[in-house]
């Protein structure tokens, strides 16, 4: 059963479950903040003097007691019609804002809870990331842009990819490899429809350049690897990027082995209809079985829909391998 509850802040908190409809919750691993969009239907509950629902209210749902979402309300729309739509985000909501930091020698995860507790956010577990950054100057940057750098850094570099949600109101950092779920969507396992796509056409790389400028000789240099059969099947596809004078040959060929392992592959996407389970969200891994494509392994779950009406509950899943 969901229930949907609104604190109003000034003392009053109200059970809205029986006059909400067309309830959606929405996560994205990348760049986004999650959200609830709902319908407030008038009559009832909704026709008392004292209700109120404003922007800045908290939001939280749960579905069979379970906890599911907790935000704020940023936009109430209402007019002559019945219903009344709002839409409510997360705390990664407020890591839109921008800023100035400079940082130096700061994992991720020290990023993020610097950045984290500047906002008087409200942080909860935050996996230490491996990867020590040596600098990090953002001048004016939206602050989840700044975090999702420090990940990305640390994924090129480590081989570890993490990834930062809000955990019911508190903001979370895991490793995707601690998020596989414990079950698998396909044939005769809650797949309803499924489309699949191959691409080359964004974060596909098969020449990878990374260049250094020597201070002391005046002259740039380069270095190169270079997948020769791909580039005869598609083209040269070329990555050219700065990295850190301060690096060894040793560091630098690491470097390329890690974003040749990135980046030299066709992207392959799944877009997935099944029965909802709350148990999947973007950012958490899950096991997918079409046997029509060969397809048995663990997707990276990008972007996770789930919608609720009055008689069923469905999720729409935007999902990628990655490794």
């Amino acid at each position: 059963m969901i229930r949907v509850m609104i604190d109003n802040k000034n003392g009053n908190v109200w059970d809205i479950s029986d006059i909400v409809g067309d309830l959606t919750w929405k996560t994205s691993r990348i760049g986004k903040a999650g959200t609830l969009d709902f319908t407030l239907i008038k009559g009832g509950l909704y026709e008392l003097q004292a209700f109120q629902i404003q922007n800045g209210d908290i939001i939280h749902v749960t579905k069979d007691d379970k906890p599911v979402f907790y935000g704020y309300v940023f936009s109430v729309e209402g007019g002559s019609e019945e219903a009344v739509k709002v839409k409510a985000y997360d705390q990664i909501r407020y890591l839109l804002s921008s800023d100035t930091f400079v940082f130096e020698n700061k994992r991720a995860s020290e990023i993020i809870r610097t950045v984290a507790n500047k906002l008087k956010l409200k942080v909860g577990h935050l996996a230490e990331t491996p990867y020590v950054i040596p600098e990090m100057v953002e001048d004016g940057q939206k602050l989840l842009d700044v975090c999702d750098k420090a990940l990305t850094l640390t994924l090129i570099h480590k081989g570890q990819n993490f990834v930062l949600y809000d955990d019911f109101g508190s903001l979370t950092l895991r490793n995707i490899e601690d998020m596989l779920v414990d079950f698998y969507i396909g044939e005769g396992s809650l797949l309803t429809d499924y489309s699949l796509s191959t691409s080359i056409d964004q974060d596909t790389y098969n020449r990878i350049v990374l260049y250094q400028d020597n201070k002391k000789t005046g002259k740039r240099e380069l270095h190169v690897k270079q997948d020769s059969s791909n580039i005869a099947k598609w083209g040269t596809l070329q990555l050219y990027q700065s990295v850190d004078e301060k690096k060894n040959q040793t560091q630098i060929n690491e470097l390329l082995d890690q974003l040749t392992t990135l980046h030299n592959r066709e992207s392959k996407t799944l877009k997935l209809s099944a029965i909802g389970d709350m148990r999947v969200r973007a950012g958490c891994y899950v096991r997918v079985w079409i046997k029509e494509y060969g397809v048995n392994q663990p997707f990276l779950v990008n972007e996770c829909t789930h919608k609720f009406d009055s008689a069923s509950h469905t999720m729409a899943l935007d999902v990628k391998v990655i490794g």
